[in-house]
């Protein structure tokens, strides 16, 4: 007796669970990610990768080398350090020697940095709140829910940020 065929949209458990969740997770991530993407650069003239550049920086106001925002970000030095450069070109972001290591430099956001952030910041939570607004306060505290508990058992797995 073989199982029978199931419809990945009908949300009927089969012994390909896991795939499908997986695949359902990454497509609500892409198309949130693309309405984001089109906001940005719509609205903004700018980019998803400059937001989280200037969202790290954000969190950080010390300042980051390129070395600790390629981390932060799990992108490539040289991924940071073009985005860093157009943000410093665009008066976003200010650069000084490391105070530690010569070699380094460590990124900053300006006044206008801040600034320009805090109205990207603002639309981006809007973007996110007209996407999930349909979706209840039950369902989406249970969802949260169950993504930390995801988060956590991929973190004991060794699976990192």
């Amino acid at each position: 007796m073989t199982a029978p065929q199931v419809n990945a949209h009908e949300g009927l458990p089969d012994d390909r669970d896991n795939v499908r969740l997986w695949l359902r997770l990454l497509t609500c991530t892409r198309i949130i990610e693309k309405s984001v993407k089109r906001g940005f650069a719509d609205e903004y003239n700018s980019t998803l990768p400059r937001f989280d550049v200037m969202a790290a920086l954000e969190r950080r106001p010390e300042g980051m080398t390129m070395g600790q925002l390629s981390k932060a970000l799990l992108v490539s030095n040289g991924n940071v350090t073009g985005v860093v450069q157009v943000l410093v070109r665009d008066r976003y972001v200010s650069l000084t020697p490391s105070p530690t290591d010569g070699r380094s430099s460590v990124a900053r956001l300006t006044r206008l940095g801040r600034d320009h952030f805090a109205v990207l910041a603002e639309a981006h939570r809007n973007w996110v709140e007209t996407m999930l607004a349909g979706l209840g306060r039950e369902d989406r505290s249970q969802l949260y829910q169950s993504l930390g508990v995801l988060k956590d058992l991929l973190a004991d797995n060794g699976e990192t940020e």
